[in-house]
């Protein structure tokens, strides 16, 4: 499932896109930051569907050296250990990711290249020669090459980061996040065939977070951004980055207007979000607002939180 982290930093993206418009719409950016979050779930497939890709190449390649006319004994009785491993075939069989692929009708065909060479780089790396000639591999050791294709090969590809930038502008930022997703698919995998095939969201209250911190975001942005001169010391407002105004107005909704969600948790999910978001300042700028912030808006009783061990929060 896409992570809250993913979704603040979506809801970022977002609300940056829609104050930069030359006619905002509320609704029109909400549709926009639905379709962002699954086109994050369509590329999750995307990087499991190149697995079972580069699988089927290797396949192909095996076919075509057994057809020459003298194929060497290699050629005419291949090592298919890989061909076979039994995770690929739990993720190629796998109702749930057969039906979405099939649905979406998404598709490597167009990129033989990129298949071709995430292939010629895995099977040239040593952990793959040592899979391939270990006397027998066990569940363990299957599992372990597929998660190194994916983690090793594919997600650190160079040519795929650009088919991605040039493919989507919601790539960009997402083949960590989806490839987190994808490794923990793999990692699920057991014996028995079952595996853990992530929903889009965890569950409809992150789903409806992600709406309501957008919404509030920008219903609270003059009374967030007064908050934010208030605590600004010596800096005029003008002067301050605008993404870092935008990483504040949210962290500040969010303490505010979410009071499941403990303030620790916000204050240090925006401070990491700042350090690859802004300037490479902004991080310790936006902690003193912040800090500053959260600490008054307590002792004016404007944040309170409710729940289990929330209560009476400092």
């Amino acid at each position: 499932m896409i992570s809250r982290r993913l979704l603040r930093i979506k809801t970022l993206q977002v609300l940056y896109a829609y104050y930069l418009s030359d006619n905002p719409s509320l609704e029109k950016s909400k549709k926009e930051l639905l379709f962002s979050v699954e086109k994050t779930y369509e590329l999750y497939h995307y990087l499991i569907l190149l697995i079972l890709d580069i699988t089927d190449y290797s396949e192909t390649r095996n076919d075509i050296a057994r057809s020459k006319y003298f194929p060497t004994e290699e050629e005419a009785n291949p090592n298919v250990r890989f061909l076979t491993n039994p995770v690929i075939s739990t993720l190629r069989n796998n109702p749930e990711l057969k039906r979405y692929i099939g649905t979406k009708r998404i598709s490597w065909v167009n990129y033989p290249e990129l298949i071709k060479n995430l292939y010629n780089e895995f099977i040239n790396h040593e952990a793959y020669k040592d899979y391939m000639d270990s006397p027998q591999a066990d569940f363990g050791q299957h599992k372990d090459i597929v998660s190194f294709l994916l983690t090793d090969i594919i997600i650190q590809s160079d040519l795929l980061q650009q088919i991605l930038e040039e493919q989507s502008i919601y790539w960009n930022d997402d083949l960590d996040f989806a490839g987190l997703m994808a490794q923990k698919t793999v990692a699920s995998c057991k014996e028995s065939g079952k595996i853990k095939v992530f929903p889009k969201f965890k569950n409809d209250d992150d789903r409806q977070f992600l709406l309501e911190l957008f919404q509030k975001s920008v219903n609270k942005s003059s009374e967030n951004r007064d908050l934010i001169k208030r605590f600004a010391d010596n800096w005029e407002f003008e002067r301050i980055a605008l993404m870092d105004i935008f990483i504040m107005q949210i962290a500040i909704t969010e303490a505010i207007e979410f009071p499941s969600i403990p303030t620790k948790v916000t204050f240090n999910e925006f401070i990491e979000i700042s350090k690859y978001y802004s300037t490479e300042k902004s991080s310790q700028f936006i902690n003193g607002i912040l800090d500053k912030a959260f600490h008054t808006l307590k002792a004016e009783n404007k944040i309170q939180k409710t729940g289990r061990g929330l209560i009476g929060e400092v």
